[in-house]
């Protein structure tokens, strides 16, 4: 293989973003949702990450039903990474699990003394030349043995993050290294009032820098349980050259216990003295509320922002996202108003950190609006309800060029189709033809079928299902070129 790289980025994108609903969702998370400008957290992170001097390739740990999601937006970038590897965990387990077997799969994949940047998915940095330089200087750290954490100077006594307190300077080198005491969990408000006010602690970034070698032996010594669950399913993982997509076997990540890289390593390790802290002057922000998305837009005279078709009559200072109607608001002040296509949020300034509890109630419930959006992505393009109710599901499906659907068959609905744009190649049964616009077919139940798209546009039509269930559970899949479960 070519020359191995001289850092690799290894991307977590990972949890349900619950504090941002309903913009984030479990099948779309806060990566996944597109800032003012109409990037995505996800791409700003991987273009921030390979533009920094020596990283060609990337590692991405996530979530497999975000696979071919991650993959387009990679796909999408100005300089798209030179290899990709991709390890798709079948559930969740914390980020401890995922850096171990990131660190595991690029110890046998690039060596030893490889230097590795863990960045969270959906972090926010705008100073990347500022963000550059701190990466330089926590590789050359690490190359030395010691794990090294990101600090950020605190503007304010947020009791949302944790913190990092500092020890003495490492060097008269810049930006400042420090050695790190001890790591602090999120503190109550006259807690994190006093860290600001003694300078010697930084808000804990989540984002690191070791070699592979270093933080497998770090492991081995503060969470060897850890190591030890996870060392099979990494030892499962196909060769170096293989394949990009790299699913982990669900049996063997079941043994492993969920656990956060602070708690299982980096607390234990700053006691024995073994991390750095860097302390970056650049700007960052894990985008964490609805709050933090409000200050990305910028507010007109009484304090009011936000996107979409707004009437503000005697408001102050209340963010609205409106996306599908127009949303007016009279003589109300710090409130915070979502608009999607199926909910809508009306939270308080101060009760935002409870958002979160809405998506676990919704969860609870078994409504589909904590984890499905009425868009929906899928490999072959996305489809859209457009409305549903006893016996009927309407939906608008987009095909991207090329795309396929599996072939399958439903038991419990039929589906009616009517091409919009582009030509449906269909098969039904045993018949394969051609259903052009303005033209539509009939799939009876219980039929084997499928939709392709040899276009070089987007095929799009209206799909009306039939049927006593109209859930998207009643799938038989027989072949499917993007490898997804048969059933």
């Amino acid at each position: 293989m070519s020359t191995p790289p001289a850092l690799v980025p290894v991307i977590l994108s990972g949890g349900a973003g619950t504090r941002l609903w309903p913009l984030s969702r479990e099948a779309a998370p806060k990566p996944f949702m597109p800032l003012p400008d109409g990037q995505t957290l996800l791409a700003k992170t991987a273009a921030r990450a390979l533009a920094l001097p020596g990283a060609q390739d990337l590692i991405t740990v996530t979530n497999c039903d975000h696979y071919f999601h991650t993959r387009d937006i990679y796909a999408g970038l100005d300089r798209p990474p030179r290899h990709a590897a991709y390890l798709l965990e079948p559930f969740g387990r914390n980020t401890a699990p995922a850096v171990a077997i990131a660190a595991l799969f690029a110890q046998r994949r690039y060596g030893d003394d490889t230097v590795l940047l863990v960045l969270p998915a959906d972090h926010l940095i705008r100073d990347t030349a500022a963000f550059t330089v701190a990466v330089a200087r926590a590789a050359t750290i690490a190359r030395s043995g010691k794990l090294v954490t990101f600090g950020i100077t605190p503007t304010r006594p947020e009791t949302g993050y944790g913190y990092v307190e500092c020890a003495e300077p490492r060097d008269d080198a810049l930006p400042p290294a420090f050695a790190v005491r001890r790591f602090v969990e999120k503190p109550p408000q006259d807690e994190a009032q006093r860290f600001v006010a003694e300078g010697s602690y930084a808000w804990n970034s989540g984002m690191f820098c070791f070699t592979a070698a270093a933080i497998v032996a770090a492991f081995g010594r503060h969470a060897p349980e850890v190591l030890a669950a996870v060392q099979p399913a990494a030892a499962a993982l196909a060769p170096a050259g293989d394949a990009p997509m790299q699913e982990i076997d669900p049996a063997l990540f079941d043994a492993v216990t969920g656990i956060s890289i602070d708690y299982a390593v980096m607390e234990r390790a700053a006691a024995a003295g073994e991390v750095t802290c860097v302390r970056g002057s650049f700007d960052w922000s894990d985008v964490g509320s609805w709050d933090a998305i409000s200050a990305l837009f910028e507010p007109d005279a009484l304090g009011n922002r936000g996107r979409g078709e707004r009437v503000a009559i005697d408001t102050r200072n209340t963010f609205v996202h409106a996306e599908e109607r127009v949303v007016a608001t009279a003589g109300v002040e710090g409130l915070f108003i979502v608009e999607t296509a199926d909910a809508v949020l009306v939270a308080g300034r101060d009760h935002l950190q409870q958002v979160k509890d809405v998506a676990v109630e919704l969860k609870r419930r078994g409504h589909e609006s904590y984890r499905l959006h009425r868009t929906v992505a899928r490999p072959w393009g996305a489809y859209t309800v457009l409305q549903e109710g006893p016996g009927f599901k309407i939906k608008r499906i987009e095909v991207k060029p090329g795309g396929a659907l599996s072939l399958q068959l439903h038991h419990r609905r039929s589906e009616h189709w009517v091409v919009v744009q582009g030509v449906a190649q269909v098969t039904c049964g045993e018949r394969r033809y051609a259903v052009n616009a303005n033209e539509s077919t009939f799939i009876p139940l219980r039929h084997k079928h499928r939709l392709e798209n040899h276009g070089t546009e987007p095929l799009v039509m209206i799909e009306v299902q039939c049927g006593d269930y109209v859930g998207e559970d009643d799938i038989v899949r027989f072949d499917d070129k993007y490898q997804r479960p048969q059933n």
